[in-house]
């Protein structure tokens, strides 16, 4: 069932099979959220996550769903990942353990593949990811319970790649990309 639902969507097909891809906006200490919430709300950032993430699988989990003040998330798969019940149709496919999401991202079915959190998703599905497209938010936050691995201390993530420094009411951003 999986996989006809899968090859019933018209992809994207310039991707790099089986491409797996976590997506994140961090701040400084590689903070993304609080209290489900994320840390800074860049438009241009959301319009960036939108661009990368179109006509892909999105994988999350229940409070990262929860989250989502659309739903779910166009022209995506989305996957949740989640031990709870979940009272919504629009769900593509809802995962009651890591195994099971960890087993589908072993399918080699040429559809790319974003990781959108939150922490734990990022912590568990992080070793399948082959790219890391990061929002560097270049702040210290004071109010933050949730994190992203930090890239920047595990040698086998390199930034390959760093934008300019953007503005966005007074929040200086960089966009980086990890291999």
């Amino acid at each position: 069932w999986l996989i006809m639902h899968l090859c019933s969507h018209s992809w994207n097909l310039n991707w790099v099979f089986n491409m797996i891809a976590a997506i994140v906006a961090v701040d400084n200490n590689f903070g993304i959220g609080f209290n489900g919430e994320l840390l800074e709300r860049i438009p241009d950032d959301l319009k960036r996550f939108k661009q990368l993430t179109d006509d892909s699988t999105v994988v999350m989990g229940r409070k990262t769903w929860d989250s989502l003040p659309k739903k779910p998330l166009p022209n995506r798969f989305n996957i949740i990942v989640t031990s709870q019940e979940v009272d919504d149709n629009d769900i593509d496919i809802k995962h009651s353990s890591m195994e099971e999401v960890k087993s589908f991202l072993e399918l080699d079915l040429g559809i790319p593949v974003f990781i959108i959190g939150g922490g734990m998703i990022y912590r568990e599905l992080l070793p399948y990811c082959q790219e890391v497209y990061l929002t560097r938010i270049l702040k210290d936050h004071d109010n933050v319970d949730t994190y992203f691995p930090n890239l920047d201390e595990m040698e086998e993530w390199v930034q390959d790649d760093c934008s300019e420094t953007y503005d966005y009411n007074g929040v200086n951003y960089q966009y980086q990309h990890y291999r």
